[in-house]
């Protein structure tokens, strides 16, 4: 059981404290982990972002995953879709529907600068908990498209389900907890209060967090995380 977010933000840093300094980006899967992702900026030294997915909802079952869509509008289905009564054009609609969302949340969070480059860096995937594993799994996917140095998926607490089903996406996985029993994310935090999305662009507009200057922010980028990658491998060897 964690106290709150910032808690379990707190130990997954412990965890993650070798890239301190090596200028990791931090992508946050809103709305929930986006303190938890400023947190981990702030102690690893790296730069905060978002991850914009979004689950895909079953028919008259807005609770049921059954897939999830990034905000270039690749979507990933679960196995079970068909199962539950997705056709083919509910599908369609679902996918444009949550797409128009992520769109809109891109515009809120973050209007004055475009997302920040991901290839050729070390990059943390973080959220609050993994139920399903459908919006870790499209998040790691979409950033694997992006060609990270290293992709590393950071989670307080997880289902043995959704583990098993991120493990092959990311080339780290740091979870903290695996419990037998688990039912939601938030029978895990002891505080769990809703994330709105006034916070998450506060969060992302934190001085030190981000480089103002989109180009010359991917020039910094690139070249520190070519060194932080280059220092990692000679670490290992």
């Amino acid at each position: 059981m964690f106290k709150d977010r910032l808690q379990a933000a707190q130990m997954l840093a412990e965890r993650l404290m070798r890239y301190r300094d090596q200028f990791p980006l931090i992508l946050a899967i809103p709305r929930g982990a986006v303190p938890m992702g400023a947190a981990l900026a702030h102690a690893l030294g790296g730069e905060l972002d978002v991850v914009l997915v979004h689950k895909l909802c079953a028919p008259l079952q807005p609770e049921l995953a059954i897939g999830a869509i990034d905000e270039t509008g690749h979507a990933t289905l679960a196995p079970h879709a068909a199962s539950v009564g997705a056709t083919p054009a509910y599908i369609t609609a679902e996918k444009q529907r949550q797409w128009q969302v992520l769109r809109e949340r891109r515009l809120r969070y973050s209007p004055l600068r475009a997302p920040i480059a991901m290839s050729d860096r070390i990059v943390v995937v973080v959220d609050d908990g993994m139920a399903t594993g459908a919006t870790m799994q499209a998040a790691l996917t979409a950033v694997h498209r992006h060609r990270p140095a290293r992709l590393i998926c950071a989670v307080p607490v997880s289902s043995h389900e959704a583990l098993d089903t991120v493990r092959p996406l990311a080339d780290e996985v740091v979870c903290l907890s695996v419990p037998h029993l688990f039912q939601a994310v938030g029978q895990f935090y002891e505080v769990f209060p809703q994330i709105e999305d006034d916070e998450v662009a506060q969060c992302l507009q934190q001085p030190g967090l981000f480089s103002p200057l989109p180009a010359q922010a991917e020039k910094t980028s690139a070249s520190r995380s070519k060194a932080a990658a280059a220092s990692l491998g000679a670490s290992k060897g």
